[in-house]
């Protein structure tokens, strides 16, 4: 099979991802970051009164035809504490903001504007105009009306007004649940001691938080050695879990101690594409195994996290109805790039701004697939496709941001 370029091999998987159809109801105050999945409507109204945007007076605009005007100040309204009378000629009430308009009043004199004088009696200092300072009922959203519609995508300001709105659970789409297979018999978990054959398994770690980061969540099937007989005593448990994605680490190549994609073609999986023209990460599998979704990654943890980012992520998004992550700026070259072969390349590499302001791409001297320091400090992937030829220092490049260039 020949070597797919990464942009097919991107389109032909998401060609088969449907975004999810389930749905729960959570608390409000787990929605965060959650997508509805009905159409969100107020079951009130907002303001539900006419209420003053003012510290000040409450008054009748006719009673304060002219600065100097003095009234009557007959009793106070505070916030949930509504003055219980009518305003008549003459009368002005003490309010504070957030207070319902007392009957009869129709303006706010904010307090800067009026005189305090004796026997409970103000006079104005400023012009007064019928409405100013007062929020109608309803100003925000009225009983019914609907403010968030679905696939809106939870952030602050929404669970803002969906509490305003009076709801204290939402119905949302459901996580895309994907469980992470590590293989080889090689692994141990962090915290083990290693023998002198025996490596700690990390990789497990890294594709979690990224799932976990774009509205996923993990079933971790934990590490499993090369033997076709525990590898498909896991494929039984994610297919038990009823996962919508499964994700082995390692082992998905063709070698005599790489079983996984052999035990997931036993189990009834229909391999789609595996080999992908990119460094790293050229040993991609993806396929299906009924409506689950599999994607084998790389063994090597850089190549893994790469593929990560650049299948199992849109993957995910995608099934999790999320709008795709934007990660691909444009920047310059820091030092000079050689040619590239046939491979898509992806270089790790620092980024600084110049005095312009414009990106700067410093890549690292060492590029190896399995060294997981330099990824660390990486701040993007200098993106080089297939076949380009060699790069002066200050040339264009296109950049695959690993973390938001707000901290750069």
């Amino acid at each position: 099979m020949a070597l797919l370029p990464v942009p097919d091999a991107k389109v032909r998987l998401l060609d088969r991802a449907r975004p999810l159809e389930r749905a729960e109801v959570i608390p409000l105050a787990e929605a965060n970051g959650r997508v509805l999945a009905v159409d969100l409507a107020a079951r009130l109204t907002q303001p539900p009164f006419h209420a003053s945007a003012m510290d000040g007076y409450a008054l009748r605009a006719t009673d304060a035809p002219e600065i100097g005007s003095e009234l009557t100040v007959i009793g106070t309204a505070s916030a949930g504490h509504a003055f219980d009378g009518v305003v008549a000629e003459k009368q002005a009430v003490r309010i504070f903001t957030g207070a319902p308009l007392p009957v009869g009043a129709d303006s706010i004199l904010i307090q800067e504007d009026a005189e305090v004088l004796d026997g409970g009696r103000i006079r104005t200092r400023f012009e007064v105009t019928i409405g100013r300072h007062v929020r109608p009922r309803g100003q925000d959203f009225a009983e019914g009306e609907v403010v968030l519609p679905a696939g809106t995508v939870m952030d602050f300001s929404h669970m803002t007004v969906a509490a305003a709105m009076n709801h204290p659970t939402l119905s949302v789409y459901c996580r895309p649940r994907v469980a992470v297979l590590a293989t080889g018999d090689e692994l141990l978990p962090p915290g083990a001691n290693p023998g002198p054959s025996q490596i700690i398994a990390s990789n497990t770690f890294g594709i979690s938080a990224l799932v976990r980061d774009n509205g996923g969540e993990i079933v971790d099937l934990g590490i499993v050695k090369d033997r076709q007989e525990d590898i498909a005593a896991a494929i039984d448990k994610a297919r038990a879990a009823g996962v919508d994605v499964l994700v082995t680490l390692g082992g998905a190549s063709v070698g005599d101690h790489d079983l996984v994609q052999a035990t997931l073609k036993a189990a009834g999986m229909e391999l789609d594409f595996w080999r992908i023209a990119m460094r790293p990460g050229k040993p991609l599998m993806v396929g299906s195994l009924g409506d689950m979704h599999v994607l084998g990654l790389p063994g090597n943890p850089v190549a893994s996290l790469v593929t990560g980012m650049l299948f199992l992520e849109p993957l995910v998004r995608q099934l999790a109805r999320l709008p795709e992550r934007q990660r691909l700026v444009s920047g310059r070259t820091a030092n000079p790039l050689s040619a590239n072969d046939q491979r898509q390349d992806y270089l790790r590499a620092k980024l600084r701004r110049d005095e312009a302001g414009a990106l700067v791409a410093e890549a690292f001297t060492k590029q190896d697939s399995s060294m997981m320091k330099i990824f660390s400090q990486a701040d993007a992937l200098i993106v080089r496709p297939p076949h380009a030829p060699e790069l002066p220092a200050g040339a264009p490049c296109e950049l695959l941001l690993i973390r938001p260039i707000i901290q750069i």
